[in-house]
């Protein structure tokens, strides 16, 4: 669960500075990919090593993840040292993955197909990533029920991060995947005061109309 939470924040943290053009790119390969370990029922285990790789090689070796980013590396060279860190140690489909990737120079696109992948298998798993946001900390009984709750919603499994804002006069802000509910106080009063202008302005709008039929006559 802690893992799901982290790779929860790091989404997060990749959409507020997301460049689309790799994202793009990161969707074909992870595409081809996730197609790919379909078919021969290792999904699970594929994703896991996509994980070790971001995790504790690349986030880990700022170094080595500049070799695989570099244009100045031909492709050759990649694959030698593809073979030499990860031959035997990993799934060879996907070994033959980080060649064909590297042999069509989108290494530096890495990372973009690693959150790709998860967006996709995500989807093929119905997990959502859900974000509940409250003015103060809620206790574990309403977080489970909580997710309890948008389970039956969704039909698929909340993968749930809370965050708290003290500036939240109440309520609470759920972000689920793209859709944003938002219960707090501070926007049902922002609503309400709407809902006063609108009327005040159909009650002007009906009396003026009224005025003038009566002008009329």
């Amino acid at each position: 669960m802690a893992k799901d939470s982290e790779a929860l924040d790091s989404r997060y943290a990749a959409d507020a500075d997301v460049d689309v053009g790799r994202e793009h790119v990161g969707n074909i390969y992870a595409e081809a990919l996730l197609a790919s370990v379909q078919k021969t029922g290792t999904l699970d285990e594929i994703v896991e090593i996509f994980d070790s790789l971001v995790d504790d090689v690349l986030s880990a070796s700022p170094e080595f993840e500049a070799i695989f980013a570099s244009r100045l590396i031909p492709h050759d060279e990649k694959v030698k040292i593809i073979d030499r860190v990860f031959k035997d140690k990993t799934s060879p489909m996907f070994l033959d993955f980080l060649k064909v990737v590297s042999r069509h120079e989108r290494l530096d696109c890495i990372r973009a197909i690693h959150r790709q992948t998860h967006v996709l298998y995500d989807k093929i798993k119905k997990r959502v990533p859900v974000r509940l946001t409250t003015a103060v900390a809620i206790d574990d009984a309403l977080v489970a029920k909580i997710k309890d709750n948008i389970r039956k919603l969704i039909g698929g499994e909340p993968i749930l991060r809370c965050d708290t804002d003290p500036e939240l006069i109440g309520g609470a802000v759920l972000r689920v995947g793209d859709t944003v509910y938002d219960g707090s106080i501070a926007t049902a009063l922002e609503k309400t005061s709407q809902q006063m202008i609108d009327r005040s302005v159909h009650e002007i709008q009906s009396r003026r109309d009224r005025f003038s039929n009566s002008a009329g006559d």
